[in-house]
């Protein structure tokens, strides 16, 4: 499961059913042998969903990591329009987050074949599920990514897309492609008619060092199980 660690901070490939606040500080505490060891959660996953994720080791290196996911969205947040600059945000995004998923179908007019995703979401938290809405309105909060569709199973009836986070709303990805009418894989709950996981992962990760400021980049090799596998040369 760990990827990289060093005194401040541990890089992962978080297992899909594995909840990113509750049960994975837990199990870090376990591999570290100390029920007490501070783990900082800088970015979530959804439980279903499997890959990269970085934790702080320390609370000084989660108040710089954390500094750096915000910096990265005000940057993207100038990118793409929704924010006019001010003069203190960096000119490019610090801390990257990059996914890629299985999704049904193949492009089309209301998903091309590359592009950005811009929608205006709404989160019920009692149904425990996200909805696009068409008018800003309280709770709703705008989310932005950018895609490309990067290989068609033989059949053409599943894509293969890589994703770029601008933003990080609740369920983000798989609400803004369901909404289009490609479902990812295995996600039931917005309109997959396949069962298993949901075929989404965190497959690389960017930002600096909290102490040495140095740039680190990891990524994931694509898995070599299906619904993948159809996409393996």
């Amino acid at each position: 499961m760990i990827v990289y660690e060093d005194e401040a901070l541990v890089v992962l490939n978080k297992p899909a059913g594995l909840s990113s606040e509750g049960e994975l500080p837990a199990r870090l505490r376990e591999i570290w042998g100390d029920p007490d060891a501070y783990v900082g959660v800088i970015h979530r996953l959804d439980t279903g969903v499997s890959g990269l994720m970085v934790c702080a080791k320390t609370p000084a290196a989660a108040a710089e990591l954390s500094r750096q996911v915000t910096q990265s969205q005000q940057a993207y947040a100038v990118l793409d329009g929704r924010a006019e600059p001010d003069g203190t945000a960096a000119p490019s995004p610090v801390f990257v987050k990059r996914y890629r998923a299985v999704i049904a179908g193949a492009p089309d007019e209301d998903l091309p074949a590359a592009g950005v995703l811009r929608d205006l979401l709404f989160k019920d938290s009692r149904k425990g599920r996200v909805f696009p809405v068409r008018r800003p309105r309280k709770g709703v909060r705008e989310a932005v990514l950018e895609y490309r569709i990067a290989a068609l199973s033989a059949d053409q009836t599943r894509s293969l897309a890589e994703i770029t986070l601008h933003t990080g709303r609740t369920h983000q990805i798989r609400v803004q492609f369901a909404s289009r009418k490609h479902p990812l894989l295995g996600d039931g709950k917005y309109g997959s008619r396949v069962k298993g996981s949901i075929a989404l992962q965190s497959c690389g990760l960017a930002f600096r060092h909290p102490v040495s400021g140095e740039r680190m980049e990891f990524a994931l090799d694509l898995p070599a199980e299906l619904p993948w596998s159809a996409f393996s040369d």
